[in-house]
Order: structure tokens, then sequence, then C-alpha cells
């Protein structure tokens, strides 16, 4: 079942410089970082409340990131929902017949995760989370 929103995803030019905008502007507390070489970004978390900003740098300009970058010039990329079971969830909205993204779930930087396919949201993309405790 979908509980809250977990994270809303922003595409940015650089990790770095987007961090001093949202943590040293803003005062949004950082909360994680990695290189997800399988997603093809570095990307950071920011707790702001009960939810996080994602920021994501593509490493390179030819995956998915990095066309949404280069098309677009960075700015919101994806809302998240947490889940408690992401597995489920993504076979629910396998059985209700949403064009998805991922068969099944895989690992990322907000825990275990899965995105929809942009065509079942009307535009949007959206990925359930299931934090690691």
């Amino acid at each position: 079942m979908l509980k809250r929103i977990h994270h809303v995803g922003v595409v940015v030019p650089r990790l770095d410089d987007a961090m001093r905008l949202w943590r040293d502007v803003l005062g949004l507390e950082f909360t994680a970082s990695a290189t997800i070489e399988e997603q093809g970004v570095k990307a950071a978390l920011l707790r702001i409340g009960e939810s996080e900003i994602e920021l994501l740098e593509p490493l390179s300009p030819d995956n998915g990131v990095g066309r949404f970058l280069a098309r677009r010039g960075g700015g919101l990329h994806h809302v998240c929902f947490a889940t408690d079971d992401v597995a489920r969830d993504l076979e629910s909205a396998r059985e209700k017949g949403l064009p998805l993204i991922d068969q099944k779930p895989r690992h990322g930087l907000a825990g275990m995760i899965c995105f929809l396919h942009p065509k079942a949201t009307r535009g949007v993309l959206v990925e359930y989370a299931q934090p690691e405790e």
C-alpha cells in the first residue's frame, strides 16, 4: 500500500552545485548519496519534513537521465511513493494493466525501487520505494 510521498526526483547538471542550493541555501538535511552505475546517476537525498528531494546527475549524456537533462535542462523528473512492500505494489500495478518500466524491484538510493511508465500516469514518471530500515 502506498503510504506517502517519499521523495521528488530532480535532474541537475552538477550534483555539487545543486547541493549548494538545496542543502546550503534552502537548508535541507543531507541524508545519503551514491553513484548508482546501473541507473547511470550520481544521486543525493535531502530530507525536508517527512519527505526528501533526490538530486540526480547523469553519468552519461546517453542514458535516460542524460537525455532528460539535454532535452529539458534539468528540473522535476519523478515523484516517488513510499511503500512497505514494493514487490506487491508493482504486481498490483501490473494486474491493473499499467505499463511498467521495471518488471521487478531493484536496488536504488531510496531502498528497493521500481518505476511505472509515464504512459500509465498521464506523463508523470512514478517510482515506488521500499526504504531499507
